[in-house]
């Protein structure tokens, strides 16, 4: 499965294997990768997550720490030369939840970011949220309902669509 140029939508429930089929797309392209990592170590789990996720890079991959101004950065490291990689778009939504920032605003500044034709390929790596059960609290609901228009969003404007489940992608567009 080549990238393509463009943006490439990767999405799939926790431990699907998105991320390290995102990593291999982007390997696979002979360009230099860039790695806009959204997640924020507040826990020793998470910093497990962190450390086994830049192992599995190595150090061929530059990484840079983007928990909310992702616009920027994938405005400052997309280039011809360049694959970005931004892992994960609910990682990030959930950094902008909870430092009260404007989640649609911003959101749509990463649309329209994204529409504008990136000078290099982008991938970007979400997880589906909204294929299990209600959830029974209110932020938790505002966060699937964002992720949800955000992946919609995002898919609309993306020259392909992934889903991964148990290791293996479906072509959803593209």
């Amino acid at each position: 499965m080549a990238l393509g140029d463009g943006v490439t939508l990767v999405l799939g429930g926790a431990r699907s294997g998105k991320s390290a089929l995102a990593e291999r797309l982007a390997e696979a392209s002979d360009l230099a990768p860039v790695y806009l990592a959204t997640g924020r170590a507040f826990d020793a789990e998470m910093e497990a997550r962190i450390g086994e996720h830049r192992a599995r890079r190595g150090n061929s991959w530059r990484t840079v720490d983007v928990p909310l101004d992702l616009v920027a950065a994938i405005g400052c490291e997309a280039g011809p030369e360049r694959v970005v990689l931004v892992d994960c778009l609910t990682l990030w939504l959930t950094n902008l939840m909870m430092e009260g920032r404007a989640v649609e605003a911003e959101c749509q500044a990463l649309v329209d970011c994204l529409a504008a034709r990136l000078p290099g390929p982008a991938i970007l790596v979400s997880n589906e949220v909204g294929l299990g059960i209600v959830p029974e609290n209110e932020m938790a609901r505002d966060f699937r309902d964002h992720a949800g228009r955000l992946h919609q969003a995002v898919a609309a404007v993306a020259a392909k669509v992934l889903f991964v489940t148990a290791g293996l992608p479906m072509i959803l567009k593209g």
